[in-house]
């Protein structure tokens, strides 16, 4: 998925692809493909969270880490009550609405959102821009292959959010293919057009001249000078 449209990451990842594919035989690998054909016709059934419901059922998800995968009914409650009137009037001010995922997990609260978007009427393909985190590669890699299916526009990243380190970046095919990256950047800058800075002001006239000096000798502190 990424090697279709990601052409800057294109070799490093092919050659990575490489070194994986050497670790199973031919029937392994022919398993791979049936896998994905069903993870997306789940995915076309309804919007859900099946990579991350299968990689919980099968217990491969790791408490000692903090890895608690979210129930998709809860993400999808937390969603609808996010969306509103002032959602559909952010879209009409700026295009598009933006949200950010510290610790995506496989992906279910941001696949909720989107499911929660379609449902009150609005095209999260076109009108919602993703960024998520996660310090699981796999975690990444499940969010990433979901959103991408889903042609969510997002970038999914491989870091810590809380140490602010980040390793490597996934950018799904609808994020390329609607030109996220110029989107963003073309928003971002009148907002730092519109910044204004304050001129400074004078200071007091009785900072401007120094004070008068003591008849008498000179004071302890003497900034006149």
């Amino acid at each position: 998925m990424s090697n279709a449209l990601d052409i800057r990451q294109r070799e490093e990842r092919e050659a990575r692809y490489l070194g994986i594919v050497k670790r199973y035989n031919k029937e392994e690998l022919a398993i791979f493909p049936k896998i994905l054909g069903e993870v997306t016709m789940a995915l076309e059934t309804a919007p859900q969270d099946i990579l991350g419901a299968t990689f919980h059922e099968l217990e491969l998800h790791n408490t000692a880490r903090g890895q608690f995968f979210t129930p998709y009914a809860l993400c999808k409650m937390m969603a609808v009550m996010q969306i509103g009137d002032h959602t559909k009037g952010e879209i009409d001010r700026r295009g598009f609405i933006t949200a950010h995922e510290p610790a995506v997990g496989a992906g279910a609260t941001i696949i909720a959102l989107a499911d929660a978007l379609k449902d009150a009427g609005i095209n999260y393909q076109q009108h919602l821009h993703v960024v998520a985190v996660d310090i699981d590669p796999r975690a990444v890699h499940m969010a990433y292959v979901q959103f991408s299916l889903m042609h969510i526009p997002a970038q999914v990243i491989v870091g810590d959010t809380l140490r602010l380190e980040f390793r490597e970046a996934w950018f799904t095919p609808a994020h390329i293919m609607g030109f996220w990256s110029g989107r963003l950047a073309a928003d971002r800058r009148p907002q730092e057009i519109l910044i204004e800075i304050p001129e400074p002001k004078p200071p007091p006239p009785d900072l401007i001249e120094p004070p008068p000096r003591a008849a008498t000798g000179l004071p302890l502190f003497d900034f006149g000078l």
